[in-house]
């Protein structure tokens, strides 16, 4: 086996066995924050899945972003989007990052988060509750390992996404004629 695969699959092995999670609020009530960082106390203690909660995109495996996504803020979700390392996840929490929430329809909200970066695993509530949010970061390890099986995340675009295959050629058959 040649050590470029070996390192790959430690690699692999290690991000599964203890993701970073970013944590960027778009522009929310706070509420779903206040929940997340409820996960690194002791009662609900994240730490013993190896999950960390990290400060800079270029170490995080996952985000999790909160709240409706605003004008201000939509640049600046794209640009640590970015800066993360492939393979990455995306986490929408609560009803404001799933459709803006409440603060759909407003001036300056453009939306959900999937209106500015991939998806990848939605928490539902207002705020969800924090084994919720747990279920959702396991849910986004379980994508995860999926993707490392198929070899990417390809696998998991739609149809019309994915580059278009060549169809066969078939004759194209003329236009049949209606009867007056």
């Amino acid at each position: 086996m040649a050590v470029s695969t070996m390192f790959e699959r430690l690699v692999r092995w290690a991000r599964r066995k203890s993701p970073w999670i970013l944590l960027f609020n778009s522009g929310a009530c706070n509420a779903c924050d206040i929940e997340v960082l409820s996960l690194v106390t002791p009662r609900f203690d994240v730490e013993r899945l190896g999950v960390l909660v990290k400060g800079t995109p270029r170490h995080a495996d996952i985000l999790v972003v909160t709240g409706p996504v605003t004008l201000k803020q939509r640049e600046r979700l794209r640009r640590i989007y970015d800066q993360m390392p492939e393979p990455k996840y995306v986490v929408a929490m609560g009803s404001c990052g799933a459709s803006g929430g409440v603060f759909r329809g407003l001036y300056h909200v453009v939306g959900g988060v999937d209106k500015v970066i991939p998806v990848d695993v939605w928490i539902g509530g207002c705020p969800p509750r924090p084994d919720e949010i747990i279920d959702g970061v396991v849910k986004a390890l379980a994508v995860m390992e999926e993707d490392a099986k198929h070899g990417g995340k390809a696998w998991r675009q739609r149809p019309a996404e994915r580059a278009p295959e060549k169809a066969p050629e078939t004759p194209a058959e003329p236009p049949k004629a209606v009867a007056a």
